[in-house]
């Protein structure tokens, strides 16, 4: 493969490790700063997805929508429709014990995907939605994905500073006094509950970003893209992986998890018959081994909390 070509598929990878660095930054404010049981990530990285394509695709005869919005205006209607179901799921759900949150996002998760994959008059159903545009699409040429990974690590690092300068305030100190032992922040006069729908929500919001790029830069997206798999369980890897609790090790973790998996990509895909046939389980297996590895040398991640 020519250099060019190396760079090209660098460059590729790196866009869809950055979108997943979205997702674990958002995840890390959940889970890691605030012990919110979230496996329900699918659900709302297809929320956004989902959002943003029907406010910014042409009109369609097959779909809900079509309103040729700006993509800012698609991005940010991904924030905010994430940031609703948030609030909607923890409504019920906060108040009680943290299993709870964890049984209703991933109930919440699997009814969306079902309720995208059925109602095709809203989503085109198994058909997916398509003509979704990409912002400035003529003005880089072949450059174009240099741009767009830019673009996304632009998102990162809005996202990331903004993280750390409420996790280092007072407002994610609660939030870690959350973690440790609610009732004991509860018994400091802290609203808790407050506390944990925040944290869900912007976590959530993060994560609908997230799904927004990804929308953007593919141009299709269908119910199969947000399966349990790629949209939650990789998520919680790359996290576990990286360093629950740390921005920098959810970043340093989506990276690294990411590109192991483009690289067993490559690898099933020169295995002889049968073994090519089982390609995407091999690779679930190794994703595992290694997190395994992983956490058996540094329990806490590779960049564990400070």
């Amino acid at each position: 493969m020519e250099l060019s070509g190396l760079l090209a598929a660098l460059v590729f990878t790196s866009i869809f490790a950055g979108i997943y660095a979205l997702l674990c930054l958002g995840l890390n404010l959940q889970w890691g700063f605030t012990g919110l049981f979230n496996i329900g990530i699918a659900g709302f990285y297809a929320i956004g997805a989902y959002t943003t394509a029907i406010l910014t695709t042409p009109p369609s005869p097959y779909h809900l929508g079509g309103f040729q919005l700006p993509i800012p205006v698609g991005l940010l209607g991904a924030l905010l429709t994430s940031g609703v179901l948030a609030y909607l799921i923890g409504k019920p759900t906060l108040r009680l014990r943290e299993d709870y949150l964890a049984i209703a996002t991933i109930g919440i998760a699997e009814t969306l995907r079902l309720v995208l994959k059925n109602e095709a008059w809203l989503t085109n159903g198994v058909q997916g939605l398509r003509d979704i545009p990409r912002p400035l699409p003529g003005a880089f040429g072949r450059a174009y994905d240099l741009f767009y990974l830019g673009l996304v690590v632009g998102a990162i690092v809005v996202v990331y500073v903004a993280s750390e300068r409420l996790i280092r305030a007072p407002w994610g100190r609660v939030l870690r006094a959350i973690r440790e032992d609610e009732d004991v922040a509860a018994s400091v006069g802290k609203d808790v509950f407050r506390f944990k729908m925040q944290a869900l929500v912007l976590g959530s919001m993060v994560m609908g970003l997230g799904g927004g790029f990804y929308a953007h830069y593919v141009k299709f997206i269908s119910p199969e893209t947000f399966n349990p798999l790629m949209g939650t369980f990789i998520v919680w890897v790359m996290l576990m992986a990286g360093g629950s609790g740390n921005n920098r090790g959810a970043l340093l973790g989506a990276f690294i998890v990411w590109g192991l998996w483009s690289l067993s990509d490559l690898v099933t895909g020169l295995l002889p018959p049968p073994l090519d046939t089982r390609a995407s389980y091999l690779r679930v297996i190794l994703i595992g081994l290694v997190l395994q590895g992983i956490l058996l040398k540094r329990p806490q991640g590779l960049l564990p909390e400070r």
